[in-house]
């Protein structure tokens, strides 16, 4: 009797801003995720809106050519207060999404939300909660400068963890918990 080969996957989740845009990208084979990078598009320099567009673009083209993920999630932009801040919000999401489409990647988009609740089984943890609990997850140390990348990486972990999910579900009382019932999840 022969094994069946081993499924493997590249995920590209990506966290967008105009001002930090935050990337993760793990390997999945087996339903097992490790850690490919991690890590941030600043364009904080930049004073034209449209040539933060432009880089993020162009990065994200760059990041696809090198890394070939399979598929790519991103966050969605959440409601807030500032429509021009959404708006500028949903063009980096935007431009994200078209080099993905681009290179004829499929993109998946989840809510902050359920991005917390999928890789911390909370749906209001922090970002240090979530960066926190990644590190966990994929046995990293160091702490990104910005927590923008561990946002886009929570983004691809949620992706994998969604697209693997049972059908019956199960509420944690604390990360331990969580951590210890999922084991299978982890490199």
């Amino acid at each position: 009797m022969q094994k069946e080969p081993a499924k493997e996957r590249i995920i590209l989740g990506i966290d967008p801003g105009t001002v930090v845009l935050g990337y993760g990208i793990i390997k999945e084979v087996n339903k097992k995720i490790s850690l490919v990078t991690l890590g941030v598009i600043k364009m904080g320099h930049l004073d034209d809106h449209a040539l933060k567009l432009q880089r993020i673009f162009k990065k994200t083209a760059a990041l696809i050519a090198e890394y070939q993920p399979d598929c790519v999630a991103l966050e969605a932009p959440f409601y807030g207060k500032n429509i021009q801040v959404m708006l500028k919000l949903g063009r980096a999401q935007g431009v994200a999404m078209a080099a993905a489409l681009n290179a004829d990647i499929p993109i998946t988009e989840y809510s902050p939300r359920k991005i917390k609740q999928s890789v911390t089984g909370n749906g209001n943890a922090s970002k240090e909660q979530v960066a926190s609990m990644l590190q966990t997850l994929l046995g990293f140390k160091e702490t990104p400068e910005f927590l923008d990348a561990t946002d886009g990486l929570a983004v691809a972990v949620c992706h994998s963890f969604q697209q693997n999910q049972n059908t019956t579900s199960k509420s944690y009382t604390g990360w331990e918990a969580f951590v210890k019932d999922n084991q299978k999840r982890i490199k």
